[in-house]
């Protein structure tokens, strides 16, 4: 597994290097996204009221990312991170399911986001906007609890 994914990594790694190379406060992920939770695939009694992606440049090479969730009983989690786009793990703070991440933006429209719970792998996120700027996609992978693997794509619209 670790060979597979080193090599996956060696393949695309090179190739996202230009593109990285971009100022990301020319990337059309910057703003607020909202996800329909009529849209979520499960029951309508255990949706969340609402979820909110906040991105951002922060400056000097940093990425800005908050997310805030209303659950279907009205309480709040809430997770935060301005890190560097080079892949440095750094906090994030907050009561969502993650303590760590690191981010890297391989072209203006792609943010890929690593999240750790307590020194354990979490998901990986991959976001990317259509060309019209409109519509955000999340592919959310994971390992369900007994050991397989998970892939959940999940859709925002741009909030004015």
């Amino acid at each position: 597994m670790k060979t597979m994914l080193a090599g996956l990594l060696a393949a695309i790694v090179p190739q996202a290097v230009p593109a990285f190379a971009e100022s990301p406060a020319a990337s059309p992920l910057a703003g607020r996204w909202a996800i329909d939770v009529a849209t979520l695939p499960m029951p309508p009694e255990a949706r969340p009221k609402s979820v909110i992606l906040d991105f951002h440049d922060a400056g000097g090479g940093k990425w800005s990312t908050r997310i805030e969730i209303v659950d279907h009983d009205g309480g709040k989690m809430h997770a935060e991170a301005t890190l560097p786009l080079d892949g440095t793990p750094g906090p994030v703070t907050g009561n969502y399911w993650a303590d760590v991440s690191a981010m890297k933006m391989p072209a203006p429209n792609v943010l890929v986001v690593q999240l750790v719970d307590h020194g354990t792998p979490a998901s990986t996120r991959v976001y990317s906007v259509t060309g019209d700027g409109g519509t955000l996609t999340e592919t959310k992978a994971f390992f369900g609890k007994d050991g397989r693997p998970i892939l959940q794509t999940t859709t925002f619209t741009r909030v004015p």
